[in-house]
C-alpha cells in the first residue's frame, strides 16, 4: 500500500489547508483510512477517520473545525482543516487499516503562525 500526502504548508492563525491523500489501490478495500498527527516532543495522535462504509470520528480538538472526505472515484482521502490554531502545528499522515495491517504516508507538514 502506498500513501502520497500532500497539501501541508504555513498559514496563519484562522486560516484554511486542504491535506490530501493519495491511496493505491481501491479504497473500498480499506477498513478504515484516517489522518494523524504528531507535534514536536508529542505522540502521534488521531485527527479523524472515515470508516469503508462512510462513517467518521474525529479528535475532540478538532470538531467542528476539520472535515475528512474521501473520492472514491480518485482513490484520495482529504482533510479540510478550518479555523487553524498555532497548536494545529504538527506533521500529518494518511493511514490505511485494512484486518491487522496499518500503512502510513510520508507526513506532510502544518505550521500554523499566530
Amino acid at each position: 500500500v502506498q500513501l502520497q500526502a500532500s497539501g501541508g504548508g504555513l498559514v496563519q492563525a484562522g486560516g484554511s489547508l486542504r491535506l490530501s491523500c493519495a491511496v493505491s489501490g481501491n479504497i473500498f478495500s480499506f477498513d478504515a483510512l484516517a489522518w494523524y498527527r504528531q507535534a514536536p516532543g508529542k505522540q502521534r495522535e488521531l485527527v479523524a477517520r472515515i470508516t469503508s462504509g462512510g462513517s467518521t470520528i474525529y479528535a475532540d480538538s478538532v470538531k467542528g473545525r476539520f472535515t475528512i472526505s474521501r473520492d472514491n472515484a480518485k482513490n484520495m482521502v482529504y482533510l479540510q482543516m478550518n479555523s487553524l490554531k498555532p497548536e494545529d502545528t504538527a506533521v500529518f499522515y494518511c493511514n490505511s487499516a485494512r484486518g491487522f495491517r496499518n500503512d502510513w504516508g510520508q507526513g506532510t507538514l502544518v505550521t500554523v503562525s499566530s
